[in-house]
């Protein structure tokens, strides 16, 4: 299975997604590998700073090739989990191309949602030309039961792309977990980042069937 975790704005919590739900899915047993296609190379640098190698591998590929490369890349793993590049075309379309499913991550704002449109008009292009792809919006970051975060979801549905019931809520062990070269999975297995993570596997791994 190959997730692609993409969105053509930056800051929407792509990379934090991908490490984290790689690190679940190798808690389960999981050969995993994690592709990080985006130049700024934000989860090999988490991997480099790590006191012991990751649960997973990470590596660094952000030629738009991947829609070509990336089968026989993912032929010895289990789940293959692309860390999308923000601001580039070819490198999201190349990422969308090689997935059998699409998670877009979007923050409850109104400039993360204008900026999902291109990231969707590229997901629909890409659907078109592989048949059964499936993909999902996912909401990050939400404050709890805020008006805003409710306001997202009614805004995206107009997309008729499904909304994730899982998402990740604004909460510091994500931000700790990651400057310290680990995941919410390793530092508290049993919190609620932890279970946050563990449900939208569980859903994504839900799609693919």
């Amino acid at each position: 299975m190959i997730i692609a975790v993409v969105n053509q704005k930056g800051g929407a919590g792509k990379t934090t997604l991908a490490l984290n739900l790689a690190a679940a899915s190798a808690a389960q047993g999981k050969r995993v590998l994690l592709i990080d296609a985006d130049p700024q190379q934000t989860a090999q640098d988490w991997a480099a700073i790590r006191t012991e190698p990751p649960p997973f591998q990470v590596i660094g590929l952000t030629k738009p090739v991947l829609h070509r490369d990336l089968p026989a890349m993912a032929a010895d793993y289990d789940m293959t989990i692309i860390d999308g590049a923000p601001r580039s075309y070819e490198a999201t379309r190349s990422a969308i191309g090689a997935a059998d499913v699409v998670l877009i991550p979007v923050q409850p704002s109104g400039a993360d949602f204008w900026a999902s449109r291109e990231t969707v008009n590229l997901v629909r292009a890409a659907g078109e030309a592989k048949g059964g792809q499936r993909a999902a919006f996912i909401v990050s970051r939400k404050i709890g039961r805020s008006v805003l975060s409710r306001e997202i979801n009614e805004a995206l549905a107009e997309f008729g792309l499904p909304i994730l019931a899982a998402g990740t809520t604004q909460r510091v062990i994500y931000a700790e977990a990651m400057t310290a070269g680990e995941t919410v999975i390793e530092q508290q297995p049993d919190g609620l980042a932890a279970a946050e993570i563990r449900a939208i596997l569980t859903e994504l791994e839900g799609m693919k069937e």
